[in-house]
């Protein structure tokens, strides 16, 4: 292949699907070979593993066009390049450096708002900043224009703010319930839902409320109501509204969430790679969940290679949360190759080295993985020692509020117990007994075989017949 077209292949491989449905919604291209070009793009976006390779035989300076044109108008639609822009005008305007050519394009976009923009309230702000340096400087006519908008749009303004009021509230009871706090935030499901198809309101409000939604939609495992939102959304970006390549990448990650809660995981690894086809602030965490729903599938090897693309990412990180839910999930991954030894100094090391991060931040899950690697590799002694020096099992039993919890935490430190001859037989079945049914009720009767049942009976053989009757089955979630 050409070198240029090895160039232009990569920047078209960046492509997300509905860029490209977008960007072929609004062509008019008259030539024949450019338009081939943009459908080949449509197609190797849409088509993850059926790559066609670019014809080679048409001018090079066509790709360069092209390239050129599809940028531009990406970036014509991008609401978060227009937020940029207002913020740069805002600041110009506040120490007297914006100059007329500037001013003029505020002028024209005022003159052609249609009603709401993404960030309707930003660019709200920015106008009644830019009032005050007008008026000051006896402008008449631009002024009366800008007060017109400020008063025509001044009651939506206030009803914006105040839907955004009400959406920090509902974050905030979101993330506490998620934490495990006995929070009821599904009392506040229909009024989000209200907010999202509100045409009247700014996009960012409507997508936020979106955000929220799904929060609450894995709080308590229920995602019926997330389709008829997530299909409006769909053609949206297929139009160009709400898009941003930032929002497009969070809205497939939301997809892999709901998919996977329908148990359609072919869906969500799908839109699970298109999350991490670029680099965005929340990256880590878009590979965690594609982690988690590749391991949930089989795929181990498929779900090794995916992190250890990303280990680099995650050695740089600030963010702790999303930090060690990778080395959770990569511990988890190792162990699914049968990478024993690997998994359980991979957790050891980070652990010396981030005990507090740990303790902070995604400890259940962290020490869930690590003590099933502590076991593979026949150190129950330090697995109890482990436990007692954090006082995990006192702190998982607060967790237990949570129908969605299992205790592996508890059910790890019953088996370490066994193995070290701490308890008996008969101790051990009663322990796992109790866990299992203050932990799940009635549904641990109706679970199924996991894979991490035929591991509890590969370390205690004699309890085959109680866990087949017990029915344990560990809930392996996605990650939020």
């Amino acid at each position: 292949m050409r070198s240029q077209l090895r160039k232009f292949t990569q920047f078209a491989n960046g492509l997300l699907p509905h860029e490209t449905r977008y960007l072929m919604s609004c062509h008019k291209f008259q030539d024949e070979e450019r338009l081939h070009i943009l459908q080949q793009v449509d197609y190797n976006a849409r088509n993850i593993n059926q790559f066609r390779p670019y014809d080679t035989s048409i001018d090079k300076r066509k790709y360069n066009h092209l390239a050129t044109w599809i940028k531009t108008r990406l970036q014509q639609a991008d609401v978060d390049n227009h937020y940029a822009w207002m913020l740069d005008l805002e600041g110009k305007i506040n120490n007297d450096s914006i100059d007329p050519t500037e001013e003029k394009q505020l002028i024209r976009a005022v003159k052609k708002y249609v009603h709401p923009k993404f960030y309707f309230r930003k660019f709200y702000e920015l106008l009644s900043t830019y009032h005050d340096f007008i008026l000051i400087r006896l402008r008449y006519a631009d002024q009366s224009l800008i007060a017109d908008f400020l008063d025509t749009y001044a009651d939506q303004y206030r009803r914006a703010n105040e839907v955004a009021d009400e959406l920090r509230k509902v974050a905030s009871e979101v993330v506490k319930q998620y934490s495990g706090q006995p929070i009821d935030s599904m009392r506040w499901a229909s009024w989000l839902n209200d907010v999202f198809f509100d045409e009247s309101l700014e996009g960012y409000l409507r997508y936020q409320a979106l955000v929220r939604l799904v929060f609450i939609s894995h709080n308590y495992r229920q995602y019926d109501g997330m389709r008829a939102p997530f299909d409006y959304l769909d053609k949206r970006f297929e139009c160009g509204e709400f898009y941003s390549k930032r929002l497009l990448i969070n809205y497939y990650n939301n997809r892999l969430m709901m998919h996977a809660g329908f148990s359609e995981y072919e869906k969500a690894v799908r839109y699970g790679y298109l999350s991490v086809r670029s680099e965005t602030h929340d990256y880590l965490h878009y590979v965690n969940n594609l982690c988690a729903v590749l391991l949930r599938q089989d795929r181990a090897q498929e779900a090794l290679q995916l992190m250890q693309r990303a280990s680099a990412i995650a050695k740089q990180t600030k963010n702790m949360h999303n930090r060690v839910g990778f080395v959770a999930f990569n511990i988890r991954t190792l162990l699914a190759n049968g990478m024993h030894k690997q998994a359980e100094q991979y957790g050891s090391i980070f652990l010396a080295a981030y005990p507090k991060e740990v303790a902070r931040h995604r400890w259940h899950l962290f020490y869930s993985v690590y003590f099933e690697a502590l076991l593979e590799c026949g150190q129950a002694e330090k697995l109890i020692k482990t436990a007692k020096k954090n006082k995990l099992i006192e702190r998982e039993r607060e967790l237990q509020t949570s129908k969605y919890r299992v205790p592996m935490l508890g059910v790890y430190h019953v088996i370490a117990q066994y193995q070290e001859g701490m308890i008996s037989l008969d101790d051990i079945k009663q322990k796992l007994q109790k866990i299992g049914v203050s932990a799940t009720g009635d549904q641990l009767q109706e679970s199924k075989w996991s894979t991490k049942t035929k591991k509890l009976i590969r370390w205690v053989p004699q309890l085959a017949g109680d866990l087949m009757h017990w029915g344990y089955k560990p809930v392996e979630s996605v990650v939020l």
